[in-house]
């Protein structure tokens, strides 16, 4: 009887004492609320560079730390306020002290865990807040490095593609959904020429290296040959298009798209027939592109076979096949006779032309998702993207695993690499294009308002490296291209 008499003490004691111990967590909840209003006060009062609501958003993800902290430190007090009492309790029950060790050492354990997990969460929380921190300077940096220059509107449907010119007159073009392939002055906007000649979307348009021709790939299971001839306008002064409004972050809706019958490019010079069509496929022609030296062409399309043309006869010289299912994008490397190909079967594949009596093929799997693109850069690197949300840089020389991964937050489309400075600009179906480095670290991510950026998903991305004015290209489908001015020198010194 006195020994459950005791129990019964003991218990109610330990129930008074948490009842008191919540009380007093009321209290200093209650306190600090009062301190961390005195603390934002005081720190409103001194002078700082930073901007208020910067100054604001710091206090609001310190406080968050804070309150972690104090969580943690009372949920210590109370795992030991527990092991007291229980110690208390087989005490008088006369257990005898190995058993009472034995308890405490598993109460410990138990209390050992769950701070580990606290201390897990609190390190999850840490990094979420240091990230909003940096993302945030992130943002107002970019706008100073990333200013929009010039919009290209005229299409009446989204655009697909955008590549610039090798050789003089520099021009831009774009492949839009519209059946139609446009030819812009990118000085002043100004359509220059206008394509009809396919019966389908245009789907891709690249420039021949040393002449002015184009090559376009289409729906209509074609891709065309076509040349132009183009005489650029007189350069107007830029307006300034780089006013920055107060929100970052803005929801548009369909009905605030660029309207494309009020541009200018109904009354532009029109090419109406190609010099050469290039008919082997069955399917979709998604992509097309000039071998080095530009007296061959490669396609890929729907029909999971990829095609290899001799240009002056427009005859077929290889079928690739291989892939499982549609192939999504082609490129060729700029000095040696390689294609890769990428495909929705999650692989891209490499093909070597280099010795002409035989061609060999290599698969790569990083993927888990559709491969929307694979780009060569200078040297023995090769760039994809993915819908997996991931990009992956490889090295020609090691295909087994990436030499680097960036991880995003929606799918990926037709990447670009700008050789030069060796950065990666990625469009992104979110309406982002964010610019990072061979080696995954991210350098900035373009301007996005309610005053300029892309309304829709932002299909492909462009680099024009030697263009005084822009120097990155990027389309949407929101009917319009953008040409903005990426001061690298800035941007890899913030890095």
């Amino acid at each position: 009887m006195p020994i459950e008499s005791g129990s019964c003490a003991s218990a109610r004691q330990a129930k008074q004492k948490r009842k008191s111990h919540s009380l007093s967590i009321r209290r200093t909840n209650s306190s600090e609320q009062e301190r961390a209003g005195l603390q934002r006060d005081m720190l409103e009062g001194q002078d700082s560079k930073l901007p208020s609501s910067v100054r604001n958003t710091l206090l609001e993800l310190f406080g968050q730390i804070e309150r972690e902290f104090e969580n943690l430190y009372i949920e210590n007090l109370e795992l030991r306020r527990e092991i007291d009492t229980l110690n208390e309790r087989l005490a008088g029950e006369g257990q005898t002290i190995d058993g009472a060790e034995l308890s405490k050492g598993q109460l410990k354990t138990k209390a050992s865990h769950s701070t580990s997990q606290l201390s897990q969460k609190l390190k999850t929380t840490y990094k979420a807040s240091t990230s909003k921190i940096v993302s945030s300077f992130k943002t107002t940096t970019s706008r100073a490095i990333c200013q929009l220059v010039k919009e290209y509107v005229g299409h009446r449907d989204g655009i697909w593609d955008v590549s610039v010119a090798k050789t003089q007159p520099v021009v831009l073009g774009t492949a839009s959904a519209d059946h139609t392939a446009l030819l812009w002055s990118i000085e002043t906007g100004k359509c220059l020429t206008k394509y009809v000649g396919h019966v389908g979307s245009v789907n891709s348009i690249k420039f021949h290296p040393t002449e002015q021709v184009a090559l376009t790939a289409s729906g209509d299971q074609t891709a065309h040959i076509w040349r132009y001839i183009v005489q650029l306008p007189t350069p107007q002064p830029t307006a300034d298009c780089n006013q920055m409004s107060g929100e970052d972050e803005v929801e548009f809706s369909d009905k605030d798209e660029p309207d494309g019958d009020g541009d200018g490019s109904s009354d532009c010079p029109t090419v109406r027939a190609p010099l050469t069509s290039l008919k082997s496929h069955q399917g979709v022609v998604i992509a097309a592109d000039w071998l080095v030296g530009g007296k061959q062409a490669v396609t890929a399309s729907w029909d999971r076979t990829a095609n290899l043309y001799d240009v002056e006869t427009s005859e077929l010289v290889h079928s690739l096949t291989g892939h499982d299912q549609e192939l999504t994008h082609c490129c060729t490397h700029p000095t040696q006779r390689l294609v890769v190909t990428s495909s929705r079967d999650t692989t891209f594949r490499l093909w070597d032309f280099r010795d002409p009596s035989i061609h060999s093929v290599n698969v790569f799997q990083g993927h888990t998702d559709t491969v929307t693109s694979a780009v060569f850069t200078v040297g023995d690197n090769v760039v994809s993207g993915s819908d997996d949300r991931t990009v992956k840089v490889w090295d020609l020389k090691n295909m087994r695993s990436p030499i680097a991964t960036i991880r995003t937050d929606s799918a990926v489309n037709r990447i670009n690499v700008c050789v030069g400075q060796r950065i990666i600009a990625l469009p992104h179906d979110n309406r982002q294009v964010r610019l990072f480095d061979m080696s995954g670290v991210r350098l900035a991510r373009l301007p996005r308002s309610n005053r300029q950026g892309h309304r829709r998903m932002v299909c492909c991305t462009a680099w024009s490296e030697d263009h005084p004015i822009c120097n990155l290209f990027t389309c949407g489908f929101d009917r319009q291209a953008i040409g903005w001015n990426i001061n690298i020198p800035a941007l890899l010194q913030e890095k």
